[in-house]
């Protein structure tokens, strides 16, 4: 899997516990919406 991937981006939420997110599982978001999930996470 490629750094910056939408793969990459979904394994990396879900080590951190995240889910879903707005009521939805992360994998149906694109990749530029859980890159930014994921820099609010940390």
């Amino acid at each position: 899997m490629h750094v910056g991937s939408k793969g990459w981006y979904v394994e990396k939420l879900k080590e951190k516990g995240v889910r879903h997110h707005e009521g939805r599982k992360i994998e149906k978001f694109k990749a530029h919406v859980l890159a930014n999930l994921l820099e609010e996470t940390e």
